[in-house]
């Protein structure tokens, strides 16, 4: 049996967000629904490398692909996500797709909130 320890939790093929550390995190969120044009804003509550949560007053349905911005400061994350979970205060979105730029944004955010959260 082949072991992937001291590998990132992607790499491994671990895909359950259970694998993946969350840390607090509190940025503007934009989220358009890809199939319908649907905007709604929000307001991140937790960030990990796999997807985050957001607070919104609307919901989307479950399994929708959507358009996620993210913004802190002069700094902005775009990626394709899928929402995976509606609640009463917002809905949880897994990362799907992202581009090199975004990708060393968010990277860099996660560890500061590792070094700080």
């Amino acid at each position: 049996m082949a072991h992937n320890f001291g590998k990132p939790v992607a790499l491994a093929g671990l895909l359950d967000q259970r694998y993946t550390v969350r840390y607090p995190f509190s940025v503007t969120a934009e989220i358009l629904e890809l199939e319908t044009g649907t905007r709604l804003g929000g307001v991140t509550s937790d960030l990990s490398v796999r997807g985050c949560f957001v607070r919104t007053t609307s919901l989307l349905e479950v399994r929708a692909r959507v358009r996620l911005t993210l913004a802190r400061k002069k700094q902005k994350v775009e990626i394709l996500a899928t929402i995976r979970r509606a609640a009463q205060t917002g809905m949880g979105l897994e990362f799907v797709d992202i581009d090199p730029v975004s990708n060393e944004i968010l990277l860099s955010w996660i560890e500061s909130l590792g070094k700080f959260g």
